[in-house]
């Protein structure tokens, strides 16, 4: 069987580091009919009925009573103010299973036809207990709810736990590949397959990494010679006043050091390698998907339905069961689409009041009597605006949990799977929006608003919109920006509403994409790691020590003795109690951990054309991660129930979707939110090269100036706009004119020529950018076939070999 062959994209794997696997590893499983009673597939803990109600109490003893009808073995051991009760399934509800598998139509193919392994075990005995009602019509999930139950957790093996400890979950073990069938045997395919993704994107990024670094190092070389920065530290222009008021005329050169950063990530490097990620984001779907395949054949589950197997689980837990209809209404389709339209707008609206709330109190504060608020009025506002918006998006995160699982209710849909990927799609698409709404308006809309001296845009004809400080470098607003970064690194939706700067737009998007890779990643997994260790350490303290296991069982359990011996009373409690201690999972565990590196993809591919060096960031993040969660799952938290698939289900869809969206956004960010399309009309349209032989010029020189325009005192609109005071530069002298970053005629105020040509080379350079690199992303997907032909063929006379088993057996009954 083609099982027993090695496959050549596994292999591959292996040696590249990505996942560490000895031979077929499949676990040598006993025969179903040795049934093990040292292993218990599920533990449920309660309070002592000194500490329940007489409604829980007697709510409980049915439960109890519905599942021994069953014939589930329940053993029941009381501790201090907690009482255990161990579940033990009979062989037969095995056996139903393992015949349903047999004859059903797409899941016949498992391996699990003939041995039952403790996952599988886990795995029904689940679906039983969360389908078991009493006679009040209430399940076990109610009954949690009801406090009738605490806890509910299927135990760890201590041996296995000790083997996935030493070969994969330590921090020592970084560097190497993960034992990925081992935790497939453990944990079940769909958190294996969740570690082998995340296993091949962390070795996919290697080779974006080294680019971004190096367009990141031609991005110093590139400034260092440049004019345009020449232009901007070593001239002497007197810009417009940024506020009204009490702002002042300022000095170009004084922005020296923001227009440096400007240019490190705003350049030629930027573009090629925006096209490279957009091919790259595709190379790793695709590829992602043959290594997939690979695995899930070595598994036998290729052909495995998610909705079939929970159509067999049902008649394994009630033969006398109804068939849950398909249904589709096109009412509650359509209010569903409405209600997520109606939280896609209330999130944007809230990202975006914020930029009004921080013109108004920046106003009010500037205007106030307290001379310190008054001078740093903005960073003050800027500060208030961070606080606010960081509980606002923390309230947001449990709202759209809490409004995607009403919106999944609306639907009902059939099966749990059906539901998950209802809310998967829906809880990804509110979260999106909460992170990205911001990072959209800066890198789109920042700065495009602001209007021109005589006539600002103004919220309600009255507050201006702010812009950038040209106190940007001073000790107090440097602390305030740390306090900033610290306030928002949970998400990087706080931004200020900033006239770009003469040297160009993407700096502010470079920042906010520097908080969320450094600050927020970092953050994130301290809290993930330090949460569940220390609330291990408080349930540990809470409870009492027990002595250690006695020899006797000590030697069973090593040793998985004789049918029939088991554990004493005091050596079970003692495991389910350690087993007790840990954290709490559930079926949003492994949803979180998903979620969180699709996000982490988002930022990676969609806005890379302004952060080239996210992919690095992201590979040494995701190094950690992996050890990370391993560490976390398997000796800091219970045991996840092992849930078997054959892919990451409805998170490829998404991840497809990230792509397409990636190609549209960077072109976007490069043709409309840098200054490349500016920079190259000017060189080939109006800079000192255009018709001019000459060679010891830079084609760049003059590009600052040209585009800047001057506003003048003799206009009565500037007058109205600036007062005498507000003109007055920092060393005395009186200015009748200033400049700004704009293309407009000095006289009349009107749009130049140039500001046209240079909108129209915009939309071209777009649409061209987007239309070669989808062609790239489509020639790409066709070239790399999403299945290895080995596979395929190894699938295909596999099959052909059961099949004449099949005829074979059933020749042989005819004679």
């Amino acid at each position: 069987m083609s099982g027993h062959r090695r496959q050549p994209s596994i292999e591959l794997l292996e040696l590249m580091g990505v996942v560490r696997e000895n031979g077929n590893e499949q676990m040598s499983l006993p025969p179903l009919i040795q049934y093990n009673p040292l292993s218990y597939d599920y533990v449920l803990v309660a309070k002592t009925r000194e500490h329940m109600d007489r409604e829980a109490i007697k709510k409980q003893i049915e439960f109890i009573e519905e599942l021994k009808k069953k014939n589930f073995k329940v053993t029941k051991i009381l501790d201090d103010d907690l009482v255990f009760f161990g579940m033990q399934a009979p062989v037969e509800v095995f056996e139903k299973y393992r015949y349903l598998l047999k004859v059903s139509d797409a899941c016949n193919w498992s391996s699990d036809q003939n041995n039952v392994p403790l996952s599988t075990r886990i795995r029904v005995v689940h679906f039983i207990l969360n389908h078991t009602p009493i006679s009040s019509g209430e399940g076990l999930r109610e009954l949690m709810k009801m406090k009738v139950f605490e806890a509910r957790f299927c135990l760890h093996e201590k041996k296995k736990q000790r083997e996935l400890t030493e070969s994969w979950a330590r921090w020592t073990a970084c560097f190497q590949g993960q034992p990925i069938t081992a935790v497939r045997n453990y944990f079940g395919e769909k958190v294996a397959l969740y570690y082998l993704w995340l296993g091949w994107y962390t070795y996919m990024l290697i080779t974006p990494a080294l680019i971004g670094v190096i367009v990141f190092l031609y991005g110093i070389a590139f400034f260092n010679t440049s004019p345009l920065i020449k232009e901007v530290c070593d001239v002497d222009l007197v810009m417009c006043p940024l506020c009204d008021k009490r702002c002042k005329v300022w000095l170009l050169s004084d922005t020296c050091t923001y227009a440096k950063v400007s240019l490190l990530f705003d350049n030629n490097g930027t573009v090629l390698f925006a096209m490279v990620m957009a091919v790259w984001a595709t190379l790793f779907l695709e590829f992602w998907k043959r290594h997939r395949t690979s695995f899930v054949c070595e598994w036998k589950v290729s052909d495995w339905c998610e909705e079939e197997e929970e159509l067999i689980l049902e008649i394994v837990n009630d033969v006398n069961c109804k068939p849950k209809k398909f249904k589709h209404s096109y009412f509650r389709s359509t209010l569903v689409l409405i209600c997520v339209t109606i939280m896609i707008l209330v999130i944007i609206g809230l990202t975006h009041a914020l930029v009004v709330f921080r013109v108004i109190v920046a106003v009010q504060l500037a205007e106030g009597s307290w001379e310190f608020m008054s001078t740093h009025s903005n960073s003050v506002a800027m500060m208030l605006g961070a606080v606010l918006h960081y509980l606002i998006i923390t309230v947001m995160t449990r709202v759209n949990r809490i409004v995607a699982m009403k919106l999944c209710e609306i639907e009902k849909t059939r099966s749990f799977a059906a539901t998950e990927r209802s809310f998967t799609v829906k809880m990804f698409t509110f979260q999106f929006f909460t992170y990205f709404s911001s990072l959209f308006y800066v890198a789109f809309f920042l700065g495009r608003i602001n209007g021109h001296p005589g006539h600002y845009v103004r919220i309600a004809s009255k507050w201006r919109l702010e812009e950038v400080s040209k106190h940007a470098t001073t000790p107090f607003f440097f602390g305030v920006s740390i306090f900033h970064l610290h306030i928002t690194v949970f998400h990087p939706s706080i931004h200020p509403s900033i006239q770009c700067h003469p040297s160009g737009c993407l700096t502010d998007l470079f920042i906010q994409m520097a908080i969320i890779m450094v600050l927020k990643q970092t953050i994130s997994n301290v809290f993930e790691f330090t949460g569940p260790w220390f609330g291990k350490w408080l349930k540990r303290k809470r409870t009492h020590k027990l002595q250690r296991k006695c020899a006797h069982c000590y030697l069973k359990e090593e040793s998985q003795a004789k049918h029939g011996a088991a554990l004493c009373d005091n050596c079970k409690l003692r495991d389910w109690l350690n087993n007790y201690r840990l954290n709490d999972v559930d079926s949003f565990s492994l949803f979180k951990e998903f979620l969180e590196m699709v996000i982490q993809f988002s930022f990676t591919t969609i806005f890379v054309a302004a952060f080239p060096l996210a992919p690095l960031l992201a590979l040494i993040n995701n190094i950690i991660e992996i050890r990370l969660d391993a560490i976390k799952m398997v000796t800091l938290e219970r045991r996840m129930v092992p849930k078997k698939t054959n892919d990451i289900g409805v998170w490829i869809n998404l991840l497809e979707a990230i792509g397409v969206l990636a190609v549209i956004a960077n072109g976007l960010v490069i043709g409309v939110s840098s200054d490349f399309i500016p920079r190259l009309v000017y060189r080939y349209r109006y800079g000192p090269c255009v018709n001019s032989t000459a060679t010891d010029i830079d084609c760049m020189v003059g590009y600052i100036n040209n585009t800047l325009s001057i506003a003048t005192m003799d206009n009565p609109e500037i007058r109205k706009e600036f007062s005498p005071h507000q003109m007055e530069t920092p060393n005395g002298m009186n200015v009748l004119s200033c400049s700004y970053k704009d293309y407009r005629d000095s006289e009349d105020y009107n749009l130049t020529p140039q500001f046209w040509l240079i909108l129209a080379v915009r939309f071209a350079f777009v649409i061209l950018f987007e239309h070669i690199v989808v062609i790239c992303k489509f020639i790409t997907a066709w070239f790399v076939p999403a299945a290895p032909m080995r596979v395929k063929n190894d699938s295909l006379f596999d099959k052909f070999k059961r099949l004449k088993e099949e005829l074979r057996s059933f020749e042989e009954s005819q004679r």
